[in-house]
């Protein structure tokens, strides 16, 4: 049987039994509301402990001193990472976003279930929120579990980080391909790729990567382009 409570120890975590009780709660509504929508393929409890729990939990890897930022997550999804951490580090204060109305909707309601504070759910597009002046470079860290690739995703995200912030993409396996196609749209949106972060994820043979790229200077007003151009033709 696999403990939260140890894996969140082996990454240098110390959760409560009221964490621990919240991250039970987020379980069970988690897998509960997924027989109505689709959530996540992963429902097995000891799956989404490592899976979801302990991976969204492994960012402190990056080593950026989780304590009061303001956080971004871009593409939640069920939440992931944001709510875990926003768990193990209540003086985060983090905005959700995610471009389905469903998945906001059930946010909200494990943030209500959860009673906690300074985080909330919002519904739009990455590219559109980062266009309103109390987004674009207002968050200390913006963190991302998403699938696209490095230039999608710096196009997404790096609007959104403040000068001297950090964007944190989060990737299963390595990336030095993706890396190379990736780093002048990293530095065209004002960043710089300071340190890659490579382990194995607690528990399991899953290979993981950070990128902590930091904002060095403003974003261009040109990015993001208009919806869904930064997937259909990212910056090369």
């Amino acid at each position: 049987m696999i403990s939260l409570r140890e894996k969140a120890e082996e990454l240098g975590i110390a959760l409560t039994d009221r964490q621990l009780a919240q991250f039970e709660i987020y379980y069970e509504l988690l897998t509960e509301k997924n027989k109505v929508m689709n959530l996540t393929a992963i429902t097995e409890r000891e799956d989404v402990i490592l899976k979801h729990f302990v991976d969204s939990l492994a960012l402190v890897k990056a080593e950026c001193g989780f304590s009061s930022q303001k956080i971004l997550d871009v593409g939640t999804g069920a939440g992931f990472p944001g709510i875990p951490l926003k768990i193990a580090f209540p003086g985060l204060k983090i905005v959700l976003l995610d471009s389905l109305n469903k998945r906001v909707k059930f946010l909200q309601e494990v943030i209500d279930a959860l009673e906690l504070h300074d985080i909330t759910a919002v519904h739009g597009r990455a590219e559109d929120y980062a266009r309103q002046k109390e987004y674009r470079e207002q968050f200390d860290l913006v963190v991302s579990r998403a699938v696209a690739n490095l230039s999608t995703l710096s196009e997404y995200c790096l609007p959104y980080v403040k000068v001297s912030g950090m964007f944190l993409p989060y990737k299963s396996g390595r990336i030095e391909e993706e890396m190379r196609e990736g780093k002048h749209a990293v530095y065209l949106l004002g960043g710089e790729i300071e340190d890659v972060v490579s382990f194995v994820l607690p528990g399991t043979d899953m290979e993981r990567t950070i990128l902590k790229i930091k904002k060095q200077k403003a974003a261009p007003k040109r990015y993001p382009r208009k919806v869904g151009l930064p997937s259909k033709e990212p910056i090369r």
